[in-house]
C-alpha cells in the first residue's frame, strides 16, 4: 500500500466517525419519536402526572336541639422556601411584617428563624395555627416562596360536655371512640382527587383544565341527646361524686317510651378536643363497657317472674330471723337491717334479701334464667357505640346450689348499667323493652335525610297485667318507708329501686361496694328513666342515700324543664302562681291593639269611657294579675299632653318567661336582648322608665327548677 491509499483510507476512517454521530442522533430521534415514541411519552405521563387528594370534610354532630357538637375548624400553616425561584429576602421582610402585625412577636424573630435554618432547608415553618385574617393578608401579598397549607381539625363545641358519647378523632381525623367511632365511614366522606404535575425537583404544580374529582362531604349526625339534660346530668354527677369521695360515676337518661337517651354521663370526664391530656381512665365510657354485679336492682327480675308465675301473694308474709340472717347450704344469706315480718311489697321496698331469694327459690332455675333473659341482661343492647360488652348471665346448667337465691339479689350476675336502665325503662314502657339508641338521622351535605332510625321494638318481658300489679311496688320503695327516700321529689310520683352491691376483687368480695338507684317517673306515664351508678362511695354504700340524692337533684331539674311534668303534679293555684300574669304598658295603644295583646295573654279586661285610645289602666304597668282579675282600661282619645307615640313606658317583666316578655315588648315596639333562659330576674331599663321605640330592653334570666308543692304529698301504695 503506497503512501496516497494509506492517506486515503484514513481519511475514509475520520469521515466515517464523522458521519457515525449525526447518523446516530437520526436514529435516535426516529426511534424516540416513531418506533418507541408512544411508550416513552406515556412512561414521561407516569413520572410527572400525580394526583393529590381533596379531603372530604368530616359531617358534624348535632344534638336533639340542633346545637352543633361537633364540627370541624381550619387551622392555618404559614411556611416558607428561600431557595423557591423568585423568592427574595424582600417578600420573607413583607411576610414577617404581616405576621407580627398578627401574632404580637417582631418581625426580627421570623427573620432569624428563616437565617438561622440549614442551609438546605425548603421548608421552614414559622406558624402553625394563623387566622382567617392573616391567611387572606398573606395570599394578597402573592410572595414567592411562601407556603400557605390549609389543616382540619376536629373541634368540640362544649368541651366536655358529651364527651363519652361523641368520642375523639385522632390525628388522621378518624374515629377513635364514641359516635364519631361508630359511625366513622357515615361521618368522613370520601376524599376527591385531583391531578398535577411533578417537575425533576419533585415540586408538585397544578394546571389548568387539570380534571378532578370532587369529594363526597361526610354525613351528619343528629342525636338523640338534650344539651340541657346532659350538662344536669353531668354537674349533679359530678358533684355527686365528689361528694361523695366516689372513684367514678354515671348517669344515664333514656326515655323508655323509644330507647332515646337523652343523656349519658361518666365522671371523671375528658375534653375531646385534647383527648391525649387526660388519662386513659378517663376515656373509658362505663355506662356500656363496664360490666358490675347490679345488687338489688336485679330484684326485678325475680319480682316479674315470681308475680307472672303466681308463685307470690302480695299478702303473703315472709317471717325474717331476728339476726337478720340465715344460712342457704352454708352460706350467710343477710339483710341490711334485721326487718322483722314484712309482706312481699314490703320485700321489696326495704329490700329484705332473705325474703326475695326465699321467693327466688319457688321457681325453676330455668324459668328465672329465660325472665332474666327476656329483661336484656347476658346479650348486647346494641346501642349505636362501640365497645358495649353483653354482661355474663350463666346457664342454669352451669349454676351451683347457690346460685338462684343469690342472683335473685343481684349477685353471681354481671351487667352494664345500661343493660340494667333497659330493663326498668321496659317496666316502665308496660313491659315493651325498646333498643337504645343515640342517633335519630343522618343528613347529607344538602340536610335531607338519608337515615332515619325508628325507634325499635326489642321484645315484650312481662304481661302488662303483672306490670300494673308491680307497679305499686316499686313505687313504695321510694316512699318514707322505703329504702330509697333520698330519692323522693316530693309531689312527683316515682318509681324505682335501689342497689348495693360488693366488689369482687380477686376471687372474693370486699368490703367496697357500688350504689345505685334506677328510677323513673311520672311512674303512671313515664317520660324519663334514669340510673345512677357510683363506685366505691365513701361517705355510704347505700344506693338509696348516695345515688338516690344525685337522682333526685337530676330530677328536680328535669322536671323543671318540663312543663307537661310541671302542669301534671302542681295544684291548679300553685300554676296558676307559677304561670302568673303581668299587666303589660297599654296606656297610649290602641284599642285593638290592647285588646289583642291582652287576648294572647289571657287576661280579662273590661272597659269605660269612648274612643279609640287607651288613656288609663287599672292596675298599672307591672302589676301582679291573679286569676279572674280584670284588667280596667280606660278609653278615649289621645291629647298632645299624652305620652309621645315614640316612647313607651317599661313594665316589669320579672317574673315572666322569656316567650311573655318579647310579646309584650314587641307589642311596645320594643326589641329585646335575652341574657340566659327561662325566668326574668333582672331587667334594663328598670320598670315605669320611658324609652324610644325601636330600642333593646335587656333582660336576664335563669331555668327554674322545679320546686315541689308542699300542699300534695308522693303517692305510696
Amino acid at each position: 500500500m503506497n503512501e496516497r491509499t494509506a492517506i486515503l483510507s484514513r481519511l475514509f476512517v475520520v469521515l466515517g466517525l464523522i458521519l457515525l454521530l449525526p447518523s446516530a442522533i437520526i436514529f435516535q430521534i426516529i426511534r424516540i419519536n416513531v418506533i418507541e415514541g408512544e411508550n416513552l411519552r406515556e412512561l414521561w405521563n407516569n413520572q410527572t402526572i400525580h394526583y393529590t387528594s381533596i379531603p372530604a370534610q368530616r359531617g358534624a354532630i348535632f344534638d336533639a336541639n340542633g346545637s352543633q357538637l361537633a364540627a370541624n375548624s381550619v387551622v392555618y400553616r404559614i411556611a416558607v422556601d428561600p431557595k423557591a425561584p423568585g423568592a427574595t429576602s424582600e417578600n420573607f421582610q413583607a411576610l414577617s411584617n404581616i405576621l407580627s402585625k398578627h401574632t404580637g412577636k417582631t418581625a426580627g424573630s421570623y427573620i432569624n428563624r428563616i437565617r438561622n435554618a440549614p442551609s438546605r432547608s425548603r421548608y421552614i415553618v414559622l406558624e402553625r395555627n394563623i387566622d382567617v385574617d392573616t391567611y387572606e393578608e398573606i395570599m394578597e401579598l402573592s410572595a414567592r416562596g411562601v407556603i400557605l397549607e390549609e389543616e382540619y381539625r376536629r373541634t368540640y363545641s362544649f368541651g366536655s360536655l358529651a364527651s363519652h358519647v361523641l368520642g375523639f378523632v385522632n390525628h388522621e381525623i378518624n374515629g377513635m371512640s364514641g359516635l364519631e367511632s361508630s359511625y366513622n365511614d357515615k361521618l368522613k366522606g370520601e376524599d376527591g382527587l385531583q391531578q398535577v404535575r411533578r417537575d425533576r425537583s419533585n415540586r408538585i404544580f397544578a394546571y389548568v383544565g387539570a380534571p378532578r374529582k370532587m369529594p363526597v362531604q361526610g354525613y351528619s349526625l343528629h342525636t338523640t341527646i338534650d344539651s340541657y339534660i346532659q350538662a344536669i346530668a353531668e354537674e349533679e354527677l359530678r358533684q355527686g361524686v365528689e361528694n361523695t369521695r366516689s372513684n367514678y360515676g354515671t348517669v344515664i337518661v333514656m326515655d323508655p317510651r323509644t330507647g332515646a337517651i337523652k343523656a349519658m354521663a361518666n365522671y371523671p370526664d375528658f375534653d375531646p378536643n385534647t383527648p391525649a391530656s387526660n388519662p386513659n381512665e378517663n376515656r373509658r365510657n362505663y355506662a356500656v363497657s363496664d360490666m358490675i354485679e347490679p345488687g338489688s336492682t336485679f330484684k326485678l327480675v325475680t319480682a316479674l317472674a315470681a308475680v307472672e308465675q303466681g308463685v307470690v301473694d302480695f299478702d303473703e308474709l315472709f317471717e325474717t330471723p331476728e339476726s337478720g340472717e340465715i344460712r342457704i347450704h352454708g352460706q350467710a344469706m343477710r339483710d341490711h337491717n334485721p326487718l322483722g315480718t314484712v309482706d312481699f311489697t314490703q320485700a321489696i321496698a326495704k329490700s329484705s334479701n332473705i325474703a326475695i331469694s326465699e321467693i327466688a327459690m319457688r321457681l325453676s332455675p330455668e324459668v328465672f334464667y329465660q325472665y332474666a333473659r327476656n329483661l336484656g341482661f347476658g346479650t348486647p343492647s346494641s346501642i349505636d357505640l362501640p365497645n358495649e360488652v353483653a354482661g355474663r348471665l350463666q346457664r342454669p346448667y352451669e349454676w351451683s346450689q347457690v346460685t338462684l337465691p343469690w342472683m335473685s339479689i343481684g349477685y353471681e350476675v354481671q351487667a352494664t348499667p345500661l343493660q340494667l336502665l333497659q330493663a326498668y325503662a321496659a317496666f316502665a314502657n308496660e313491659g315493651t323493652m325498646m333498643r337504645p339508641y343515640l342517633v335519630e338521622r343522618i343528613t347529607n351535605d344538602y340536610g335531607e335525610t338519608v337515615q332515619l332510625n325508628r325507634p325499635s321494638k326489642v321484645r315484650q318481658i312481662a304481661n302488662k297485667k303483672t306490670i300494673e300489679k308491680l307497679l305499686p311496688v316499686f313505687r313504695e320503695v321510694v316512699s318514707d318507708s322505703g329504702t330509697a327516700s333520698w330519692a323522693s321529689v316530693e309531689g312527683l310520683d316515682i318509681a324505682g329501686k335501689t342497689g348495693t352491691a360488693q366488689k369482687f376483687i380477686d376471687g372474693r368480695y370486699r368490703n367496697t361496694y357500688r350504689a345505685s338507684f334506677t328510677g323513673f317517673f311520672p311512674a303512671d306515664d313515664p317520660k324519663y328513666a334514669i340510673l345512677v351508678m357510683l363506685d366505691e362511695p365513701k361517705t355510704s354504700f347505700y344506693g338509696g342515700f348516695t345515688a338516690g340524692a344525685i337522682f333526685k337533684q337530676t330530677t328536680k331539674r328535669i322536671a323543671g324543664l318540663d312543663n307537661d311534668i310541671r302542669r301534671s303534679i302542681t295544684p291548679e293555684q300553685e300554676m296558676a302562681q307559677i304561670l302568673r300574669s303581668y299587666t303589660p304598658s297599654l296606656v297610649g295603644l290602641e284599642k285593638e291593639n290592647a285588646s289583642k295583646l291582652l287576648s294572647k295573654m289571657r287576661i280579662h279586661f273590661s272597659t269605660s269611657g269612648n274612643g279609640s285610645a287607651v288613656l288609663a289602666q287599672t292596675p298599672e304597668p307591672g302589676q301582679e294579675i291573679r286569676p279572674g282579675e280584670r284588667v280596667r282600661l280606660k278609653l278615649g282619645e289621645l291629647k298632645d299632653d299624652s305620652v309621645s307615640e315614640d316612647f313607651a313606658r317599661i313594665p316589669n317583666l320579672r317574673g315572666m318567661n322569656m316567650r311573655q316578655a318579647i310579646s309584650i315588648l314587641q307589642n311596645l315596639g320594643l326589641d329585646i336582648q335575652m341574657i340566659g333562659s327561662g325566668t326574668i330576674y333582672n331587667q334594663f331599663p328598670d320598670t315605669g322608665e320611658l324609652m324610644r321605640k325601636g330600642r333593646t330592653v335587656t333582660v336576664r334570666g335563669k331555668i327554674r327548677e322545679f320546686q315541689p308543692s308542699t300542699s300534695i304529698t308522693s303517692v305510696s301504695n
